[in-house]
């Protein structure tokens, strides 16, 4: 009894409910135990604002913690908001320009090549500084995720068979997107004369149709400056339209040679 009496969680004239049955329990299983009626304060109530024990529910408030975060300090996780505490690992990503870099570069060259110069455009106005885009370009070639050859290849053989562009408009695309001057020669040194004078008759045929019932002059100007718009010569313009006007039986012998 001397060894019940002198300890202070068996005390009953404190406030709150004994300690020695607070501990690891649930607050309703007291409550049913007949503790309401002797102490109604709400057991959850007994911590100050400092953390220290109050007179009663310490048990109950010391698991509620371990539950917040297991091993953390006390005060440094509790009081930092969730929202702050998630954004904290995206904001140290961001924080590294390289990193950031490389992930713009990533999403932009998901499905489709680029050129050197359009990412390098791309991180200029995401404000990449200079020096970071260099070092990340020039890694991004060295592993072949940037080939400017292979880009101007692929693009003069799919605009040309796909849109029926001829050399000099190939050439123009490909200067905009940045290519070197001396690999858009080798691209489009690919296409020669007969080539491309190939590629113009059949895109005469396929418009020759829709121009029967017109003038022969307007024929010949519209058909004309169709292929001119595709980049073909005037010159080789003028004789495939011709040729195809023929086979139709008009006559074209006093149409102009020079200009449409």
């Amino acid at each position: 009894m001397t060894r019940r009496t002198d300890w202070a969680e068996y005390d009953h004239s404190a406030s709150g409910a004994p300690r020695g049955r607070g501990i690891g329990r649930d607050p309703a299983s007291d409550d049913a135990d007949g503790l309401e009626d002797s102490h109604p304060a709400p057991r959850r109530s007994g911590w100050d604002s400092t953390g220290s024990e109050g007179s009663h529910g310490g048990g109950s408030s010391r698991r509620g913690r371990r539950r917040r975060g297991f091993g953390e300090p006390v005060g440094t996780d509790e009081d930092t908001p969730r929202s702050s505490r998630a954004g904290q690992g995206v904001s140290s990503t961001e924080a590294d320009p390289a990193e950031k870099a490389r992930n713009i570069c990533l999403r932009l060259l998901t499905g489709t090549p680029r050129t050197r110069k359009q990412l390098a455009d791309a991180l200029r106005k995401r404000e990449i500084p200079d020096e970071v885009a260099e070092e990340v370009l020039s890694r991004f070639e060295e592993v072949g995720l940037i080939n400017d050859s292979a880009f101007a290849d692929a693009w003069v053989e799919s605009r040309h068979h796909g849109r029926g562009l001829a050399r000099r408009a190939l050439a123009r695309e490909l200067r905009t997107k940045g290519v070197d001057s001396a690999l858009i020669d080798e691209a489009v040194g690919q296409l020669d004369s007969e080539q491309e004078e190939s590629t113009a008759r059949e895109l005469v045929d396929r418009k020759l149709r829709a121009t029967r019932g017109l003038d022969r002059d307007k024929r010949l100007r519209r058909l004309a400056g169709m292929l001119a718009r595709k980049g073909y010569p005037e010159g080789m313009a003028l004789r495939v339209v011709r040729q195809a006007l023929e086979e139709e039986g008009e006559d074209t012998e006093f149409l102009a040679e020079d200009g449409f």
